[in-house]
């Protein structure tokens, strides 16, 4: 399949490319500067805004859901580290293990009506937990929509105004946003699914806005700009930014710290990295601490991303492994 999407890769220099069609009905060509959905790959925003909150005094790590929202979740003692981690053992409204179509979803549910995160509760508000907190590593969404709404109580306003506030203006990432399907800025991809009798978008298959589990649309610059803040304290000190950074736990694909996940070699750290898929979506970035850079690739297909990621890692790696 021919990939559709953006690369870039900044190291001393910057290199970049893009591919395909951003809209195939009009033949509008993916641009460098093309807004994509990146899914999960959002949830490092999450995880950025709750160590801020924890720097800030007003949340602990330590503390528990069934506390912070106790009218909401009574019966869910995981703690803030347990959802950062996917440790927390509480029902997930996809999970990942178990559900392989996604657009299973809204069969019941329609996604047009999915546009804050009190609209998934539902969906795993009064399931029973799946296992004690802390117990193993098992990919949560729900979790992340449940610290989604952490954020909202504590701050009093909107989850994504909360992004908008703390991490796109202070990283200058003035082109990302949480944008409604059915309002897509301009210069933005639309998603697309492959059928066997040709293709469809994506507006049908995911909820119509993102939130705290993903669904955030960004360029590929914006993200090099996001990485860039992150690693020079503009978004955390370097302490708590070190505590996002660390791997608290080993999962299916690698260590991961809070919402990134942690790649070594020897032992020695080789890349922090995100990741997200959804119906119509791959994106992949990573930043390589060895050399200060930053890889991102954004594609609107359901594949792609994860492929032109090693193929372009191994094109510039040196004989240490490192980039």
């Amino acid at each position: 399949m021919e990939f559709s999407g953006v690369a870039i890769f900044k190291r001393k220099e910057t290199w970049s490319t893009a591919k395909g069609l951003a809209d195939r009905a009009n033949l509008r060509p993916n641009a460098i500067d093309t807004r994509f959905g990146i899914a999960s790959g959002s949830k490092i925003f999450t995880a950025v805004i709750i160590c801020q909150l924890v720097e800030e005094g007003l949340l602990s790590f330590e503390a528990k859901l069934s506390e912070v929202l106790p009218d909401l979740f009574p019966d869910f003692p995981a703690t803030i580290h347990h959802l950062l981690t996917h440790t927390s053992g509480i029902p997930d409204y996809f999970d990942e293990e178990t559900m392989a179509d996604y657009e299973e979803l809204w069969h019941d549910r329609p996604m047009y009506g999915m546009k804050t995160g009190s609209d998934f509760l539902p969906l795993f508000q009064n399931r029973p937990m799946l296992f004690t907190p802390g117990e193993r590593f098992r990919y949560n969404n729900a979790g992340f929509i449940a610290l989604g709404l952490v954020v909202e109580k504590i701050t009093g306003k909107p989850f994504i105004e909360e992004v908008e506030e703390r991490i796109f203006a202070r990283a200058e990432m003035a082109d990302s946003g949480y944008f409604p399907l059915d309002q897509l800025p301009a210069q933005t991809a639309f998603g697309y699914i492959e059928e066997k009798n040709g293709w469809r978008t994506n507006q049908y298959a995911i909820p119509v806005i993102g939130g705290a589990d993903g669904g955030a649309f960004v360029t590929a610059n914006d993200m090099v700009r996001f990485w860039e803040s992150l690693m020079n304290h503009s978004l955390l000190s370097k302490g708590m930014t070190g505590c996002l950074l660390t791997a608290h736990v080993s999962g299916g694909s690698g260590d991961y710290g809070y919402g990134v996940w942690i790649d070594r070699q020897d032992g020695a750290i080789t890349k922090y990295h995100v990741i997200g898929y959804d119906p119509g979506v791959s994106f992949h970035s990573g930043y390589y601490p060895d050399s200060g850079s930053v890889l991102t690739v954004l594609s609107n297909r359901g594949k792609g991303a994860f492929e032109a990621m090693k193929l372009i890692e191994g094109a510039w790696l040196d004989e240490a492994g490192q980039i």
